[in-house]
């Protein structure tokens, strides 16, 4: 069982500041803790019932540090959810390197100031679905290990390098190099007609104040989803999560159309 001990420790690294202090996070769920010891991610501490544990195999035991039996009543003192499952696990963060080199052979997104949890978690999981591997996320972007996120990105954070970044510096060094900034802007051309390339960033902004003045220098394509809908149905614009995968299913489609 989770002695006492190991609850408040579970339950501190809900917070950022001792999730950075001590390089750990934690994941809840069957599936998803299932998915990180199957991708060979080194799991700290696993707390999960006796039934879950006897499904693992040898192999995937190896990558558990400690393993601790836990009861229903155990795993509700530490989850996040209303119901808990049946598996959690505390991770080691990833060491991820910082290479902007490559920003021009390759399709990358950059995120400005999303602060809702499940906003970057959906744009994870879609980014990963599109096959778009890195996503720079400005400095004030909600934490990527926040356990919302992890929660709504589905395990596509195994595929997917998030990183935190000067937005500015980022797309100062895109410029320099002639790398295209794709813009999310309500005053944009439509993506479905623009000519879009397999490589640049696609840059989305803020779920209520869209992209930064200080980064709108740095697009130099504009782009936007036009809306067909009733204009009288009082939608005003997409919500970013569902703006991103609008967006990259249309650079999708060009690169294997």
């Amino acid at each position: 069982m989770l002695n006492k001990n190991m609850v408040k420790f579970i339950i501190s690294l809900q917070k950022k500041r001792t999730r950075e202090e001590n390089k750990l996070y934690v994941i809840e769920g069957d599936k998803l803790v299932r998915e990180f010891l199957m991708a060979g991610v080194q799991v700290m501490t696993l707390a999960a019932k006796p039934e879950f544990l006897n499904t693992l195999s040898t192999l995937q035991k190896q990558f558990v540090k400690e393993i601790i039996p836990a009861s229903y009543e155990d795993l509700k003192k530490v989850s996040t959810l209303k119901t808990p499952h049946n598996a959690l696990a505390v991770v080691a963060m990833p060491e991820i390197p910082m290479n902007i080199s490559g920003l021009g052979s390759t399709l990358s997104v950059a995120l400005d100031c999303v602060q809702d949890p499940g906003n970057l978690g959906t744009i994870i999981r879609s980014a990963a679905w599109f096959g778009i591997k890195n996503i720079f996320c400005s400095e004030d972007c909600v934490d990527v290990y926040n356990p919302k996120v992890i929660q709504a990105s589905m395990g596509a954070i195994l595929n997917v390098k998030v990183l935190y970044k000067d937005l500015k510096e980022l797309l100062k060094a895109a410029a320099g190099s002639g790398v295209r900034v794709f813009g999310a802007a309500m005053e944009g051309d439509s993506v479905y007609t623009y000519n879009l390339e397999n490589n640049g960033v696609i840059l989305l902004g803020n779920e209520s104040k869209g992209i930064s003045d200080e980064l709108y220098p740095f697009i130099t394509d504009r782009i936007m989803i036009p809306k067909t809908g009733n204009p009288e149905a009082g939608i005003e614009s997409l919500n970013v999560s569902m703006a991103a995968s609008v967006i990259f299913s249309e650079f999708s489609r060009r690169r294997t159309g």
